[in-house]
Parts: C-alpha cells; structure tokens; sequence
C-alpha cells in the first residue's frame, strides 16, 4: 500500500466506525451514523440492542450495520451467542463481530473453540452476512493465538479480529504480523483497540489489514485531508 496514493474516500472504507459504550443513548447513535454516512465508511459497530436503530437510521445508504455478540467479555454459551447473532441478523445486522469464549481456549478445550467459531460463522454464511472472530489477544500467548488461526483456517470466517478494545491492550504490529503469517490472504485481518491517529492506520493498512475498528474514524480521516 503506497500512503501517499489513499484517498480520503478509500482510507474510509477501511473504517468500521465505532460506538459500543454502555451508556450510549439514541442522539449517540444518531451521531455515528451521519458521521458514517458522510464519510462513507464500511461499518458501524454497535452492541446488538441498537441494530434495528441504526438499519433505520442507514436506510438508503451503502454503510452495513455490525452486531458485536458475546461482547466484551465472551463468557456466554455457544447456544446464547447463536441466538443472539440471529436476533441481530433479524433486526438488520450485515456483519457479525463476536468474542471467543478466552477461558475455554485458556484450558485447551480446542474443539468447543471450534464448535463455537463453526456455529456463528455458518449462522452468518447461511444469511449471506459477514462473519468477524475477536480473539482479543491482550490476554492471549503467542500459542494461543496461533491456535485460533489455525482454528480459522478451518472454519473459514471473514474475518479474524485482534481486540474489542475493551482489553487491557489493542491492535500491535506484532499480533498482526503473527495473524498475517499463519492465516495469510485466506482470511481477512480487523485490528481494533488503539488506533487514534493517521499513522496508527496507516501502519495497520501496511501490515495487511483489511478493516480497522476505531472511535476516532473521523479525526482520522480529517487528519489525512489536512496533509493532502
């Protein structure tokens, strides 16, 4: 990617712009999505309770509705976590952004990792959604995280995803380059947590991500026409 040849236009379309405060009220909804409109970008990223708001708020425009399920922590069930990414798909959500469950990958319990990835992400390719997979790497090994790749590989998601930005930590050079090496162009990378600034961006586009979860989508993007 030459920095020098993104265009206002083309760096928004990496931008899942992003509200997932628990005490946003409606005006903070209404606020993302005139800001998402007006600067085109891919994404708003919600809690699901707000979807069927924000879809009507979108209405007419090409910017999808994103649901993040088991957020932030992904200590529900697999059957819970299902449910609630159909209630979200039903209420108009285009993308799907959920939590592995970090204590059943903390005790090696491989398969239900799996089992979870697969029931989420089959829910969303059965309703032509996209389906994104927060590995949350804060709290993860370098182990743990190749694990989850290679758990990707075989299930086959959209996306996986580095953090809710909820952590003690978010998107690092390093996690995207480890991600990047295992699961390479077969699935598509979202950093999320951290970035604020042009050259955060930046840097993530460089390292090969294909989408970035960020509050500051606007002052980014802002800042990116004043150096133009």
């Amino acid at each position: 990617m030459n920095k020098t040849q993104l265009t206002p236009q083309e760096l928004a379309q990496y931008f899942d712009h992003t509200q997932l405060k628990a005490y946003a009220e409606a005006s903070d909804f209404m606020k993302l999505c005139e800001e998402s409109m007006e600067n085109g970008f891919k994404m708003v990223a919600i809690n699901s309770a707000p979807v069927k708001l924000c879809k009507a708020l979108l209405k007419g425009s090409k910017v999808h509705v994103g649901a993040a399920i088991g957020f932030p922590l992904g200590q529900t069930n697999i059957s819970v976590k299902k449910y609630e990414t159909l209630e979200a798909i039903a209420d108009g959500a285009d993308e799907i952004d959920y939590v592995i469950n970090i204590s059943q990958l903390k005790g090696k319990n491989y398969d239900y990792i799996e089992k979870e990835m697969d029931e989420i992400v089959k829910a969303c390719r059965n309703t032509g959604r996209i389906s994104k997979v927060i590995f949350e790497n804060c709290y993860l090994t370098n182990q743990e995280k190749e694990e989850l790749c290679r758990i990707a590989l075989n299930i086959k998601p959209d996306f996986i995803k580095t953090s809710t930005g909820f952590g003690t930590g978010g998107a690092t050079k390093e996690d995207i380059k480890l991600m990047k090496s295992i699961v390479k162009d077969k699935i598509q990378i979202k950093a999320a947590g951290g970035i604020r600034t042009l050259a955060d961006a930046l840097t993530m586009i460089d390292l090969g991500v294909n989408r970035i979860g960020s509050t500051a989508s606007v002052s980014i993007i802002e800042e990116l026409k004043d150096s133009l």
